[in-house]
C-alpha cells in the first residue's frame, strides 16, 4: 500500500513540480518566457510613472503664486549659469576640432541624449537595476551608456518593447575601465555589494603603485574610452584611501559615489549619432 502525503507537504508538491519543469526546460523557452512576463508588466509600470508625473502637475498648480515666481527666478538663475557653461563648452569644442584638423586626428565619436523617465528600481545587494519609460520604440540598444548630471548611471542591459532595463554601476557584476583625472593609465573599476538605503560606493583595482591619494584631496575616477562604452571623463566617483592589493603590484580602493545614484527619476541614455545615420 503506497505511502499518503502528509497534509503539510501537500501543498508544496505543485510548486516542486513546477520548479522541476522550469529546471529542465529549453533555454528558449525560457527566454520566451521571462521575455512575455516581462512585457506583459510593462504597461503596468509605466501607467504608475504617468500617474506620479500627473500628480506631480497638480501638485504644482496647487502652488501659490509667491512660490510660483520664486520657482520662475531660481529657474532663471539656472539656466543663465547653464547657458555660460554651454558657451564655455562651445569654445572648448571648436578647440578640439582645430587641434584635430592641425594634426590630423580622427574626431571623437559623437552622442545625442535620449532623456528617459525612471519608472522602477530593483535593487538588492548583488545586482542593482533601473527600468527606464523607453524601448526600441525609441531606438535603444543594449549596451548603450547611461548617464545623468553626476557622471555615469550605468548601461543599458536588456531592451523590451516600451521599456529598456539599466545595469546601474553600483551593480555588483558592472565593470569598466577607468582613470584617474590628470593621469592617463588606465585601471579597473567595479561595483559594490551596495545594500539597500545605504551610500553607494564601488571599488578601483589595478592601481599604479605611485599614486596617492587622501581623504583630504579625494582623486577623481572617470570613465575612459578604453572600455568602448563610455566616452572619457565622466565622473564615476572619488578614491580617497588607496591599500596594496594582495599580488603587492598594484593598489586598490573603494570609492565614494554620488548619493544622487539612490533617487534619479531621469536619465540619458547616449545614442551615437554614426550609428543613426547608418540606418
Amino acid at each position: 500500500m503506497a505511502k499518503k502525503i502528509p497534509y503539510t507537504v501537500r501543498p508544496l508538491v505543485p510548486l516542486l513540480a513546477l520548479f522541476i519543469t522550469w529546471w529542465f526546460a529549453p533555454t528558449v523557452i525560457k527566454t520566451f518566457v521571462k521575455v512575455s512576463f516581462f512585457e506583459f508588466q510593462a504597461p503596468f509600470w509605466t501607467s504608475v510613472s504617468y500617474l506620479h508625473d500627473l500628480q506631480d502637475y497638480w501638485s504644482a498648480r496647487s502652488r501659490s503664486k509667491n512660490e510660483l515666481i520664486e520657482a520662475g527666478r531660481d529657474l532663471a538663475r539656472l539656466n543663465a549659469a547653464y547657458e555660460i557653461g554651454l558657451a564655455e563648452q562651445e569654445v572648448l569644442r571648436n578647440e578640439l576640432r582645430r587641434w584635430e584638423r592641425l594634426l590630423d586626428l580622427p574626431s571623437l565619436p559623437e552622442h545625442r541624449y535620449e532623456v528617459a523617465r525612471v519608472v522602477r528600481r530593483d535593487t538588492s545587494s548583488w545586482w542593482q537595476q533601473l527600468l527606464i519609460r523607453k524601448g526600441r520604440n525609441y531606438g535603444i540598444r543594449e549596451g548603450a551608456a547611461v548617464v545623468f548630471s553626476g557622471g555615469v548611471v550605468g548601461r543599458i542591459k536588456e531592451v523590451y518593447g516600451y521599456t529598456a532595463a539599466i545595469e546601474m554601476v553600483t551593480s555588483s557584476t558592472f565593470r569598466v575601465a577607468a582613470h584617474f583625472e590628470g593621469d592617463d593609465r588606465p585601471v579597473t573599476y567595479r561595483g559594490g555589494i551596495n545594500l539597500p538605503f545605504h551610500p553607494p560606493y564601488g571599488l578601483v583595482c589595478n592601481v599604479q603603485s605611485d599614486l596617492v591619494t587622501n581623504w583630504r584631496s579625494p582623486r577623481r575616477l572617470v570613465s575612459s574610452r578604453l572600455g568602448g562604452v563610455f566616452p572619457d571623463g565622466l565622473t564615476i566617483g572619488w578614491v580617497e584611501q588607496l591599500t596594496k592589493s594582495s599580488d603587492g603590484l598594484f593598489q586598490e580602493g573603494r570609492l565614494r559615489m554620488d548619493k544622487a545614484l539612490l533617487e534619479l527619476r531621469e536619465v540619458a541614455v547616449l545614442m551615437p549619432l554614426l550609428e543613426e545615420a547608418e540606418q
